[in-house]
């Protein structure tokens, strides 16, 4: 008998709810099933008791954080990651085409098609989604020092994002990739996706593939305060990619060397402190993901 393994984030209210409607669609296909819901910090403890379990599919229910943590465990086992996709923005899940209604995404996990997709990983600790230094980490922390005071997310975002601007800085780091550098770059933020993002048009911040085996490296070497600005406009009229401070690119691998012995980064929006220096990879083909079921010849 196939079994399943669902790992809910206990910070959310509706785990009971959910896990009623997993229940209920697994019993009706014959599928032993088993749903926990667990605090932040024990996802990966809560998907490696799945792993030895011998769970064929662990489900992650949760916003980007929450699969990222469960992903990281899944990452290079025979098993594959199943989607709740329960978050505000769900990055991961819209770019696989995972769709948002929970039932469908729930027969998604059960029904769906097992795709290989790649994995980025930076000192060890695996991303699914992206990783960035500089701004964006500072960004989340003040977010989430009002959030933890009483301040709805949306307000609380706006703050930070004031504050952040107010205090700007950027930070000097030296790049290496592919053989290439140390070039010595001073920017307000070093953002690196797993696999290419979109930076123009509609679907800007998107990605039509997961398997290129790339990672997608982007600066803006002495970015003025005021330039932010510029970006954003930039970016918001789909011309980001010719802004004059504004650099991507795509490589396999990269490490960067700061003067500092640690820094602050955003993985998949969760925040780390990691010795420097920081050495990224990519790992192809690396997570096994439940994907909506193609038709034949697709």
């Amino acid at each position: 008998m196939r079994r399943l393994a669902i790992i809910l984030n206990a910070a959310r209210g509706d785990g009971t709810q959910i896990g009623t409607q997993v229940r209920e669609a697994c019993r009706q296909r014959s599928i032993d099933v088993h749903v926990e819901a667990v605090p932040g910090k024990e996802l990966p403890a809560a998907a490696k008791r799945a792993l030895d379990a011998n769970s064929c599919t662990i489900v992650a229910g949760g916003g980007d954080g929450t699969i990222s943590a469960v992903a990281g465990v899944v990452a290079g086992t025979p098993a594959a990651l199943g989607v709740l996709p329960l978050g505000t923005l769900n990055h991961f899940a819209r770019d696989l085409h995972i769709p948002a209604n929970l039932d469908e995404a729930i027969a998604t996990v059960i029904d769906g098609d097992v795709h290989q997709v790649d994995v980025g990983d930076v000192n060890g600790h695996p991303f699914i989604n992206n990783a960035s230094v500089g701004l964006y980490p500072r960004l989340v922390w003040e977010r989430e020092q009002r959030e933890r005071q009483g301040h709805r997310k949306w307000a609380a975002a706006g703050a930070a994002a004031w504050t952040v601007w107010r205090r700007y800085r950027r930070v000097t780091v030296f790049v290496e990739r592919d053989g290439k550098g140390p070039a010595r770059v001073r920017t307000p933020f070093v953002f690196v996706g797993n696999n290419p993002y979109q930076l123009t048009g509609l679907n800007f911040g998107s990605r039509t593939t997961v398997e290129s085996g790339r990672l997608h490296v982007c600066m803006a070497p002495e970015l003025s305060a005021t330039g932010v600005l510029g970006v954003l406009g930039a970016t918001l009229a789909g011309r980001l990619k010719t802004f004059e401070q504004f650099e991507s690119i795509l490589t396999r691998a990269l490490t960067i060397r700061a003067h500092r012995g640690r820094l602050g980064i955003a993985l998949d929006g969760e925040i780390l402190v990691l010795r420097t220096p920081l050495q990224f990879a990519i790992r192809p083909g690396a997570l096994r993901v439940r994907v909506p079921r193609q038709p034949p010849g697709a």
